[in-house]
This record gives C-alpha cells, sequence and structure tokens, in this order.
C-alpha cells in the first residue's frame, strides 16, 4: 500500500473511532463508497468479480464442480428463514437451546438496540466482548471496564449498526437481520489467555473436516483435521498451519453437538469453544469465507465440491 495513502486511511480510522462527531462526518462517505462498490452491483456480478479478483477466473455459476464455486451456487439459490435465523448471533440463540439445550450457549449478559446504552454502569466486572448480531466476526473485547475506551467501542458498533453484511459478498442470510448490540461473558481459560476456535465442517450433514484457530489475537495459526484427529495437509485462506495439538479430551461432544446444530443445512460450519471441560457454541457459518479463500494443495478444492452435493445432486 502507498505510504500516503496508509497515512490518510490511518488518520480518518482515528477521527473515526476516536473523536465524538467523527462518526457522523466520515459514515456518509464511507455510506456512500459501500454503496457504488457494493450495494449497486446484482449478486452475480459482485460475485463474479470478487472470484476473478482472488482465482484469477469467474466462477462456473451453472455447473459448479470445485467447493468454492458450490458454495457461490449456494448463496445464490439456497435461502430459507432459518439460514437467516442461524446467521443472527442473537436469534441463533433460540436454534442452538432448542437443538442440544442452553448449556452450551456462551452467556449473554447484555442487549439493546440503543448505542446509548453502551456504557459501563450497565456492565458487568467480569471480561466481557460486545459485539452486534448482523455483522461477520468484530467486536470489542473488554477486560476491565473501568479502564475502556467507551466512545471506541461505541464508534465500532456504529459503522457495525450502519452496514448490511449481505451487500460485500451477497450472503444472503444477513440481509433482513435486524440489527442488535449483544454483550457476552469473554470465554477465557484461567490464565486468561483465550480458548481455540473448534470449527467443524459438515457436507450434508456428515462431519469431513475439523479445522483448529490457535492463538487467533497473537500469533494467528491453523490446522485441519479428519474426524478421527488425523492432521491433513491442508491451508485455506492465508492462514499458516501450526504446532500440534492432542486431540481435545471433548472430541466426541465437539462432534455431538456439530452434528445436531448442521442437519438443516447443504453445507455448514459449525464453531465451538472448550473451556474448563465445557463445551460452548459459538457460531453457524453457511459459507466458509464466503467462498473466495484458496484451498491448497492444489486438487483440495475439487476434491471437497465432488464431496459437497447440491439439492440438485442429491
Amino acid at each position: 500500500m502507498n505510504k500516503a495513502v496508509y497515512i490518510i486511511r490511518e488518520l480518518v480510522r482515528k477521527i473515526y473511532l476516536e473523536t465524538t462527531l467523527g462518526p457522523y462526518i466520515v459514515q456518509p462517505f464511507y455510506g456512500a463508497y459501500i454503496y457504488f462498490r457494493f450495494t449497486s452491483v446484482d449478486e452475480v456480478t459482485r460475485i463474479n468479480r470478487e472470484f476473478l479478483k482472488n482465482f484469477g477466473r469467474k466462477p462456473n455459476l451453472e455447473n459448479p464442480k470445485l467447493f468454492n464455486e458450490k458454495v457461490q451456487w449456494l448463496k445464490l439459490n439456497d435461502r430459507t428463514p432459518l439460514q437467516t435465523k442461524c446467521a443472527d448471533k442473537y436469534a441463533v440463540r433460540e436454534y442452538v437451546k432448542e437443538k442440544v439445550g442452553e448449556q452450551y450457549l456462551i452467556p449473554l449478559v447484555f442487549d439493546t438496540k440503543n448505542l446509548k446504552d453502551i456504557k459501563p454502569e450497565n456492565m458487568p466486572d467480569f471480561p466481557i466482548i460486545v459485539k452486534t448480531n448482523h455483522d461477520s466476526s468484530g467486536g470489542s473485547i473488554v477486560i476491565d471496564k473501568h479502564k475502556t475506551n467507551w466512545l471506541v467501542v461505541r464508534n465500532k458498533l456504529y459503522k457495525s449498526l450502519n452496514i448490511n453484511y449481505y451487500n460485500k459478498y451477497k450472503e444472503w442470510q444477513y440481509k433482513n437481520i435486524e440489527p442488535r448490540i449483544i454483550v457476552e461473558k469473554l470465554l477465557q481459560h484461567d490464565d486468561g489467555s483465550i480458548p481455540f476456535d473448534y470449527k467443524l465442517h459438515y457436507f450434508n450433514g456428515e462431519l469431513l473436516l475439523i479445522h483448529v484457530d490457535l492463538d487467533r489475537y497473537d500469533n494467528h495459526t491453523r490446522n485441519f483435521y479428519d474426524p478421527d484427529w488425523n492432521k491433513l495437509d491442508i491451508i485455506w485462506g492465508h492462514v499458516k498451519n501450526g504446532r500440534q495439538i492432542e486431540k481435545p479430551a471433548k472430541l466426541e461432544e465437539l462432534k455431538s453437538v456439530s452434528k445436531a446444530l448442521a442437519q438443516d443445512f447443504c453445507y455448514t460450519r459449525v464453531d465451538l469453544y472448550i473451556v474448563k471441560d465445557q463445551v460452548y457454541f459459538g457460531e453457524i457459518t453457511l459459507h466458509s469465507a464466503s467462498g473466495f479463500d484458496e484451498i491448497t494443495p492444489e486438487g483440495w478444492d475439487l476434491k471437497l465440491g465432488n464431496i459437497l452435493k447440491l439439492p440438485y445432486e442429491s
């Protein structure tokens, strides 16, 4: 990135996040940028452009063969109200409770649709994560509410609340989610570290891959395993493989919980955590990396595509 562009970008970011009027000044321009680059572009055109950018060619949407092509087909053709519910980080709690029980839910300590409610007097005295229900990833980790810059937290939320995540990669399930702010207890081990993400990939209701994100907020690496915990030589995206880790003692519970949550979908990734021998639900992802991450070594994209059967192939 050009140095001058980087400096301007960081200045705009600082104004947005660290000043009271920043969001109200910058957001109209950012909103216009989002509109002309994403919102005003039809779904197929937007998908073709992003696929071309990442893979050097457009996807075959009529007769998809690669896994990433089939994800694009699902984005355009497989749409149900349940998908919207499960993409909503607030509404999905009901689905999880019905399928596997509320003991797997991360404690929800606060929720609101009013940004002004996000202030220290409304927050607990233990570590939390503050995020919106309709976005993908993101959120602010708050370790000590008395040492937190709540202006920055609210400004980040303001930005999220004013974005419809559907527009970026045309994942329909995000389009009709009613925005809300949720505050959850932060999952931590006794030493304060953040637990690994166990992400279980289901193809037509059957577990095929488990990928583990290690040290996500420090030195992020990622490993892939088969259902029996044999390590696989796969790199998905731009995150390198990490150190070998032991098979979790709760592996069978991870499998049973994720399987119950995956049965209503053609393809899904169920994210879970383990803290103090307790399994917790993270989220349900219907289109991993939105179908735009390269899978290496060469051949894995086609191999996974052959395994995933689209509705018309069943």
